[in-house]
Formats: structure tokens, C-alpha cells, sequence
């Protein structure tokens, strides 16, 4: 009823115009004096030679609207998928979506262009300030004092916040350096929390990492990302509190007892920037990490959720199952 709909507000002037001319010609007829079933059956031959050219017509119009619509969603292929025009004013139509469909791409390709000039840029620029925290860190491994503990656990914040601006520019590029293998989860948990130990042991933060026996389908250096985010949020949010890791069937669950999340926050953890209450009371968060970790996740065809209560501690589960992959 929609199509049909659409044809009588497209094609009505024509249609009213014939029928129009229709009347006229039987008030003719009907002048002449001539018998009225003349002027009725001239009417009514004109009247079917006007339903049957308006049905072709109409089928020919809901034949290419379908058509069209079924062209949604295929920008790149467009040109190359509409039909040729067959009047002048299609033609000036199509005319005008070359115009725009060479702009589309010429935009997409100066975008993509810097892009990756963006993407080459900061990678250059983390390679180099790798340098003199790596630095850094081996002048302060001889400072044995509680503040250089300090120091040494922000300078590691520092050097986490420049891994991510690197994975979120990367994440966002054209072409990810993904790795999809049968990768040992256990391996991954370990190295994640190896590297966040010394964040665990200034928090006084217990952390107890079950051996969960998984192998997932995966990235391992994406994943580990993943990982990271979420033992970087507990540790932040539990201070002197307990982080349990492990697994049921394919589903990663790391859970912590920290202040937890506000119920009405709980909807856009996942948006980009989003910080909520109690990035609101650290100054220092940027909304960015469980945004990362979600886009991560779709990306590598995992799942992962929040369930919190405010007060009482938040559990995050990663689902690993990949049924469409499989090793080759």
C-alpha cells in the first residue's frame, strides 16, 4: 500500500490530466448530440486504454523503487548498480549522483589519508617517548623510598595511557594488525596481571586469578587490552579490595568488591568519554577504556558486559565463544 501510495502522489497530475481529457471527450461527444451510451463507450474505451497504460506504468515505477531501495546500504557499488536512464530528467539525476559520488570518494580518501598519517605519526611519537620512560623507570628502580614507589606507579600510568592512545588511533584505522589464533586464555590472564602487579600491591589490592583451562579464539595482544582495562578499573575502584578472576563455560568474569556503579550510569559505560559518577569524583578519567574494550570485543566477535551495584562491587564477563571461526 506504501508503493502505491507513493505512485498516485508521484504520477497524480498525469492522472487527473488524462482523466481530465477523458471527461472532455465524452462532454464532446455528448454536444454533438450523439446517443449517450456513444459518448459512455467512447469514455470507457478511453478509460481502459488509461488503466491499462497506468497499471504497465505503475509496474514499471514499483519495479525500479524496489530496486533502488534495495540499493540502501551499498554506497561503494552505486553507481556501477543504477540502471540507465530512459528521460531526460533521470539522466540530470544521475548526472548529479556521479558529482557526489566522486566527492564521496575523494573525501573518503583524503580521510583515509590522514588517517594514516595520524596513525604514523603517534606511533613515531610513542616509539620515541618509550625512551625516556624506559629511562625514567631504571632511574627510579634504585630509588627504594615510598616515593619513588610513587613515582614508579605513576610513570606506569603514564606509559599505560600512551599504549592506549596508540590502540584507540589503530582500533579506529582501516586495517587493525589483527592475529586470530587458538591462543591459551590462562597465558593472556597471566601476562595482564604480571604487568598490573605492582598497581595490586601499592592499592593493597588481593588479587585471586583461577586457572580457567580456556583456549579462545582470539587476538592475544587485543585481548589483553581488554584484560588490562578491566584489572585497571579494579584496582582504581577497589582500594584495599579484592579482584576475582574466572571462568564458566566460555564466559570470562572478572568481579571486584570496589565502590561500584550507579544504576543510572549503568547504560553508557560503553559510550565514548562517558565517565559517569565516579569518573566525576577521579579527575583523571577519560571515558575511554571500556569504550576501547567493547569496540575490541565486537571486533574480535566477543561479548562483554557490566553488571554493578553502587556500594557493593561490579563484575564484568567476556564472552569468548567464536561458533563462525574456525583454525585453519
Amino acid at each position: 500500500m506504501r508503493i502505491v501510495w507513493g505512485y498516485l502522489k508521484c504520477r497524480c497530475w498525469p492522472l487527473l490530466l488524462l482523466g481530465a481529457c477523458t471527461g472532455v471527450f465524452a462532454w464532446v461527444l455528448t454536444l454533438y448530440q450523439l446517443p449517450a451510451e456513444a459518448a459512455g463507450y467512447g469514455g470507457l474505451l478511453c478509460l481502459i486504454i488509461l488503466l491499462t497504460a497506468g497499471l504497465m506504468d505503475f509496474f514499471r515505477w514499483r519495479r525500479k523503487v524496489l530496486f533502488l531501495e534495495s540499493l540502501r546500504g551499498q554506497a561503494a557499488l552505486l553507481m556501477s548498480l543504477v540502471p540507465e536512464p530512459r528521460e531526460p530528467g533521470e539522466a540530470a539525476y544521475r548526472e548529479l549522483l556521479l558529482e557526489l559520488d566522486e566527492d564521496r570518494r575523494t573525501a573518503v580518501s583524503a580521510l583515509d589519508a590522514r588517517m594514516r598519517e595520524s596513525v604514523d605519526y603517534y606511533t613515531m611519537w610513542v616509539h620515541q617517548i618509550k625512551t625516556p620512560i624506559s629511562a625514567m623507570r631504571l632511574i627510579l628502580q634504585e630509588d627504594e623510598s615510598e616515593r619513588g614507589r610513587a613515582l614508579s606507579a605513576e610513570l606506569f600510568r603514564v606509559e599505560r595511557y600512551v599504549e592506549l592512545v596508540l590502540s584507540y588511533l589503530r582500533l579506529g584505522g582501516a586495517s587493525t594488525d589483527y592475529m586470530i589464533r587458538n591462543l591459551d586464555l590462562d597465558s593472556v590472564l597471566r601476562q595482564a596481571a604480571r604487568k598490573y602487579a605492582p598497581l595490586f600491591i601499592r592499592g593493597k589490592v588481593s588479587l585471586e586469578l583461577n586457572e580457567t583451562g580456556l583456549r579462545a579464539l582470539s587476538d592475544e595482544k587485543w585481548l589483553q587490552l581488554v584484560v588490562e582495562q578491566v584489572l585497571s578499573n579494579a584496582v582504581k575502584y577497589a582500594p584495599c579490595g579484592h579482584v576475582k578472576v574466572w571462568s564458566e563455560g566460555e564466559r570470562l568474569f572478572i568481579q571486584d568488591d570496589g565502590v561500584g556503579i550507579a544504576a543510572e550510569d549503568l547504560p553508557r559505560i560503553f559510550e565514548r568519554g562517558f565517565t559517569g559518577y565516579n569518573g566525576r569524583m577521579d579527575k583523571r578519567a577519560t571515558g575511554i577504556g571500556l569504550y576501547l574494550s567493547q569496540e575490541i570485543c565486537r571486533k574480535l566477535g566477543h561479548t562483554i558486559t557490566v553488571e554493578s551495584e553502587l556500594g557493593k562491587g561490579t563484575r564484568v564477563t567476556v564472552g569468548l565463544a567464536r561458533p563462525y571461526l574456525e583454525v585453519e
